[in-house]
């Protein structure tokens, strides 16, 4: 969905942001497990995995964010932060 006063509909990630947050919420838990348990197989083939199959297009994700001017960003963090009413969260608070 797209808001035309300001791209992506409000309260919700575009692709680019959606793909940093997942990236930076799956690294988080690498790092974590990496901390936890250092020469663990599993968790150095799921940091393999992520370098190999989605690091270059998030590294692409990021570039864009941080190319945004100032006052977009801001606006886009007022924008994902806002209180949402109950009727425009489907009835839910």
């Amino acid at each position: 969905m797209t808001d035309e006063r300001t791209g992506p509909s409000a309260g919700r990630l575009d692709d680019d942001e959606q793909r940093v947050t997942r990236a930076w919420h799956l690294l988080v838990g690498l790092g974590a497990a990496l901390v936890h348990r250092p020469f663990n197989p599993e968790t150095y083939q799921a940091l393999r995995d992520y370098l190999d199959r989605d690091a270059d297009q998030v590294l692409a994700s990021l570039t864009v964010l941080l190319e945004r001017p100032e006052n977009q960003l801001r606006e886009r963090i007022a924008e994902l932060t806002r209180p949402v009413s109950a009727a425009e969260n489907g009835g839910r608070s």
